[in-house]
């Protein structure tokens, strides 16, 4: 039996550019929804509410805080 590797995003869910060391992204991420689709690379539909936000990708569905 082998062992299945995990899956990782190709692309940051902030900036849109290939995923990798992205320190300015990764602290923003701890206030801010995502603004791209991590699977994808395209920009999602982001709802911002006083409890929490949801982002909406129309190939992949949508993630909420």
């Amino acid at each position: 039996m082998t062992a299945v590797a995990p899956v990782t995003a190709p692309w940051c869910d902030r900036c849109g550019e290939p995923a990798g060391d992205h320190p300015a992204c990764a602290a923003a991420r701890r206030l801010e929804p995502p603004r791209y689709c991590p699977q994808c690379r395209r920009r999602m539909k982001v709802q911002v509410l006083p409890a929490g936000w949801s982002a909406t990708c129309v190939e992949h569905g949508t993630v909420s805080s």
